[in-house]
């Protein structure tokens, strides 16, 4: 970790630490985590300098995600979406609205939550039933959606719709709209078995927006994601989920030193740990190439929706959630019965087991490798990262 994240870290992690045992137990929005990184402005981090964030480096904001997911993953998980979000205003949004919105994130630390499920469609990202409705310089909305990470909380929203009554399912656009211009409902409740700290409720959402506030272009919303959603949302997922899994080896690591353990452990100790730590060394080496070339690709100009980047990112988000959540799961097998899967345990494994389990659903891994597989027909010469 770079001494730039450290410092911005610093005063952060004791909080988060301190709230994600309840909020977890609770199923609770982690509202005092969220409070105390604004007040370290860590949700204008990613906003450009011009409009008063901080215009933080990939690397930089990888590194945070990483930091704060050591301590808590739903906190970490709700920041780096919410990064996503801001990446695509700043890169699709409109003069005006990137001078309201990136300016008033900068200001005042706006929380924005994205709404791209929809009741009634599939899980197809790039399909919408609810259609905008024109309605002079502004655009009506009518959504459901079955589930909304923290959208209980957002102080705006990315909504994806279809372009209009007459456009078709694939012709979706994606709208920013503040929370005051809109009604909002929460149905059903977040009861899952990890993660549960992001209070992922479903929600009712009526309104409207300026028309200006249409990312990208009507039914451009494909674009967006290819270029913006999906490739920032791949490396801050998997810079959690890696995050998660370092910061819970480097807790029992520690452990084991200051209760004696690892003094005279065995062989078989050692192995089972070289596994752990081979699996996070590969995570970690791979989320750095594909960072690395996402970064070189905007700075030449090149698209990130070719085939072989997209192979690369899709790649990214299957091997980080089977290698990190492998590693808890391989280190509650190493703590054993008492240390590695009781509720009270002196580590939190069985908590970071639970919010791993959902890494391969989210965005499901079944889907992204056979995306994989077909991507991989077309490149022949098997070009490697």
């Amino acid at each position: 970790m770079t001494a730039a994240a450290a410092e911005l870290v610093a005063g952060i992690l004791p909080v988060l630490r301190e709230q994600a045992a309840e909020s977890d137990r609770l199923a609770a929005f982690p509202a005092a985590s969220l409070e105390t990184l604004r007040e370290h402005r860590l949700l204008s981090l990613t906003v450009p300098q011009e409009y008063g964030g901080s215009g933080a480096s990939t690397r930089l904001w990888t590194e945070v995600a990483q930091e704060l997911a050591g301590a808590c993953l739903s906190t970490a998980q709700i920041w780096a979406m919410h990064v996503s979000h801001v990446d695509a205003v700043v890169r699709y949004g409109s003069a005006e609205l990137k001078a309201d919105l990136l300016t008033r994130i900068g200001t005042e630390e706006l929380f924005i939550a994205s709404v791209t499920s929809e009741q009634g469609r599939g899980a197809s990202l790039f399909t919408a039933h609810s259609p905008l409705v024109p309605d002079g310089d502004r655009v009506g909305i009518d959504r459901i959606a079955p589930v909304v990470t923290g959208g209980a909380h957002a102080d705006g929203y990315l909504i994806s719709m279809r372009a209009g009554a007459e456009a078709s399912e694939h012709e979706v656009s994606l709208v920013y709209a503040d929370r005051a211009d809109l009604e909002l409902a929460t149905t059903g409740e977040w009861n899952a078995l990890g993660m549960r700290a992001t209070e992922s409720v479903g929600m009712v959402i009526k309104g409207s927006a300026p028309a200006r506030n249409v990312i990208g272009g009507s039914g451009r919303f494909a674009d967006v994601a290819r270029e913006s959603m999906i490739p920032v949302s791949h490396l801050a997922w998997a810079a959690c989920w890696l995050g998660a899994a370092r910061g819970a080896l480097s807790e029992l690591v520690r452990f084991l030193w200051k209760s004696g353990r690892a003094d005279g452990a065995s062989d078989l100790f050692h192995e089972r740990l070289a596994r752990i730590r081979v699996d996070l060394e590969l995570a970690s080496a791979y989320l750095t190439r594909v960072r690395e070339e996402v970064d070189l690709a905007r700075a030449e100009g090149r698209s990130l929706a070719h085939p072989r980047t997209q192979l690369q990112l899709n790649a990214l988000k299957v091997a980080t959630s089977d290698l990190a959540f492998r590693a808890v799961d391989n280190m509650v097998q190493l703590g054993g019965l008492r240390l590695g899967y009781l509720q009270d345990a002196p580590i939190p494994l069985e908590r970071h087991f639970r919010d791993l389990r959902s890494a391969s659903l989210t965005h499901a891994n079944d889907g992204l490798r056979v995306g994989i597989g077909a991507l991989s027909l077309l490149d022949r010469s098997v070009t490697l990262i």
